[in-house]
């Protein structure tokens, strides 16, 4: 094909030369590709900058995978009208994975304007208008080991839409066949703190360039003002939990604390004698044991139930029934965390362990990428907060929660920290139990997209409120 009808220059990960040239005349093959370059690190600043100068063509694909690619039929085609029909900045599609010789599909989700995650699952295969790629990328200031693409789409999504394909387009070779709850916590990998480094100050500069960045400007709370019974509740929603749940309760029944608490438990409706096991503690006053009257309660609608409960006392603090504090302190570290740092809510360390509470990957999870100058604005770049959580209830019981079983605390998280400053514990105070039975330990793939989906939703709904209080502000 000559140059002059050539329609897309393509770049290719570094890979093995007998891949690469799969991979290559399979480009070819479409008849749209002109040029095919080999890129070495196709996610630094210093690659984008190199790929803007290099095409020359209307459109530009990146393939940032190191396997062999193979296109559908006339998949390169169908992605080019569809880009020019939509007149997006760029497009992506669903696809097909192969795993150890076998073929899934690998739907993606729809990018929307809270989509900051910077592990945001595109697929392998990108094509972007040439005239949106090269205006981003003279718009990158930073040069960055890591986070050129994601800082490449961040400078894209601000002047153009970054559009889902929902058909199956193309398969690729995936590598990495770790269940999604080993994954989850690569973000938190010591290993990877340079990484993440450049992608909080890429995603910072987006904010203050969309009108979405907060200054560490807290509101202050006088919690001398208040009256509670109890200075602190813990609450434990639990259904259908017998292995784990006498674990849990006996874990908050054997704190010490110099002030009054209690334990709220929300059985929701449970069928598999986990009521019966927390009757065993009826003799203990401090634990309360609430069934819903209602049948539609999630994780979130259980902690409505027991943070509007007449005893719930000023701080509410969260323990999972799958879970235990570390030791009989905890919940004296978590409340003490309020009034010294004087926060809206409390966010702890916590250390990963197998049933028996020994010790497993990825271990402690600390979440030091937590500032108090910049956490509320990286917080909507990664993906969870980490445990336990802890609430000052009447702001608690003012948002509310909200009703599901998954993402809540994140949606919390985010609104709490708008206004209030939230307070951090880097000692480990929590032990997160990994079994089987874990809501989140191996999803499919179905169920980890919906999951996305939704905590994107939840960063739409955020930034947007976010850049509304900043105009109002002026």
């Amino acid at each position: 094909m000559t140059k002059e009808m050539s329609k897309v220059t393509c770049f290719i990960a570094c890979a093995e030369q007998e891949l690469a040239a799969q991979t290559i005349e399979g480009l070819k093959a479409t008849g749209v590709v002109g040029d095919v370059h080999s890129v070495e690190n196709p996610y630094s600043s210093a690659s984008i900058r190199q790929m803007a100068v290099e095409t020359e063509t209307p459109y530009l694909l990146l393939y940032t995978k190191q396997t062999v690619l193979q296109l559908g039929m006339f998949a390169l085609e169908r992605m080019i009208r569809l880009l020019d029909d939509s007149q997006a900045g760029m497009v992506y599609a669903d696809h097909y994975q192969i795993k150890e010789g076998k073929q899934s599909i690998a739907p993606v989700i729809d990018y929307q304007w809270g989509s900051l995650r910077d592990d945001f699952d595109f697929g392998s295969v990108l094509l972007f208008r040439t005239d949106c790629f090269k205006a981003a990328a003279a718009a990158t200031q930073a040069d960055y080991q890591f986070a050129g693409l994601y800082d490449l789409r961040l400078k894209l999504s601000q002047r153009a839409s970054l559009m889902h394909i929902n058909e199956y387009l193309y398969s690729e070779v995936e590598l990495d066949t770790r269940k999604s709850g080993e994954k989850m916590f690569d973000y938190v990998d010591p290993r990877n703190r340079a990484r993440q480094i450049e992608m909080e100050q890429a995603c910072t500069e987006h904010l203050k360039e969309i009108g979405g960045y907060l200054e560490p400007k807290f509101e202050k709370i006088a919690f001398e003002n208040d009256d509670f019974e109890y200075e602190a509740s813990v609450i434990i929603p639990v259904r259908n939990r017998i292995r784990t749940i006498r674990d849990a309760i006996r874990s908050v029944l054997s704190q010490q604390a110099s002030f009054k608490f209690n334990l709220i438990v929300i059985d929701n409706h449970s069928t598999d004698g986990t009521t019966e096991a927390i009757d065993e503690f009826a003799s203990d006053e401090r634990l309360i044991h609430l069934i819903p009257e209602r049948n539609d309660l999630g994780i979130g609608g259980c902690w409505n139930l027991g943070v509007h409960h007449p005893k719930c006392g000023k701080f509410a603090v969260q323990l999972d029934s799958d879970d235990v504090y570390k030791d009989e302190h905890t919940l004296t570290t978590m409340v003490n965390a309020f009034y010294e740092q004087n926060c809206a809510m409390v966010v702890g360390t916590y250390m990963m362990t197998d049933f028996n509470m020994n010790m497993i990957a990825p271990g402690i999870i600390d979440h030091k990428e937590w500032t108090p100058e910049n956490g509320r604005n990286n917080a909507l770049r990664i993906n969870g907060l980490g445990a336990p959580r802890a609430f000052y209830t009447p702001v608690l019981r003012e948002l509310k929660v909200p009703n599901t079983s998954y993402g809540e605390d994140y949606a919390l998280g985010l609104n709490f920290s708008r206004k209030y400053q939230i307070g951090r514990i880097y000692d480990v105070v929590y032990l997160c139990r990994r079994w089987d039975d874990n809501s989140d330990a191996s999803l499919d793939i179905q169920k980890m997209n919906a999951h996305n989906l939704y905590k994107d939703r939840i960063r739409t709904w955020e930034l947007t409120a976010r850049i509304a209080m900043n105009q109002k502000k002026g």
